[in-house]
């Protein structure tokens, strides 16, 4: 299975997938509060008691998870503000039930425009720094086709008049992301061999 890379600079981002235990603990715990906030709203709903209790312990599994999805999986968080800002990074194989979820997205999803990619070529970036619901948060998406696989990267913002002050950042991360497979090279791990064509 394919894995991604990316390099998010570290004076701006703090990795999720990479920290266990203490290490990024307040930035991890920050960025599911700032999630869980938002999806609350998304329901209607104001910030649940005991939410910084689900944040702390989905701040504890979290590295966890991502670290079993094996590199399928890449997240980062604002280093200067973890509750401004959340990126993650996918990669999933392009099914056909895949395919028929993203052709029936709601029709302000096709609101797309081209974005290079040095190592992935021309995909999608979708923008959406105003949703039309008050209660979404601004989010942008990134996505790439490669034929047997989805390449996405998603942000979401939880400041709607800050927005626009880190989707340059965003769209940095996104240009170094590309996707990397282990190949068995030959008979022994030091050996290429290449066949006459």
């Amino acid at each position: 299975m394919p894995r991604l890379q990316a390099d998010a600079p570290p004076a701006l981002w703090v990795p999720v997938t990479e920290s266990l235990g203490w290490r990024g603990r307040r930035h991890r715990k920050a960025a599911i509060r700032m999630l869980l906030t938002q999806a609350n709203r998304a329901m209607g709903q104001t910030e649940r008691a005991g939410s910084g209790v689900a944040a702390w312990a989905m701040s504890q599994a979290a590295p966890l998870l991502i670290r079993r999805a094996n590199g399928r999986v890449l997240v980062w968080v604002w280093k200067s503000d973890p509750d401004l800002l959340v990126a993650m990074a996918q990669v999933q194989q392009a099914t056909n039930d895949v395919r028929a979820a993203r052709a029936m997205m709601p029709m302000e999803y096709d609101d797309t425009e081209d974005f290079r990619n040095p190592h992935l070529g021309v995909g999608e970036k979708l923008a959406m720094p105003l949703p039309a619901d008050p209660r979404t948060p601004p989010f942008t998406t990134y996505t790439w086709d490669t034929g047997s696989h989805f390449v996405t990267l998603s942000a979401v913002c939880s400041d709607r008049e800050r927005f626009g002050t880190v989707i340059g950042a965003v769209d940095d991360l996104a240009r170094t992301l590309r996707v990397v497979d282990d190949l068995t090279v030959g008979e022994t791990p030091d050996t290429l061999r290449i066949d006459p064509a």
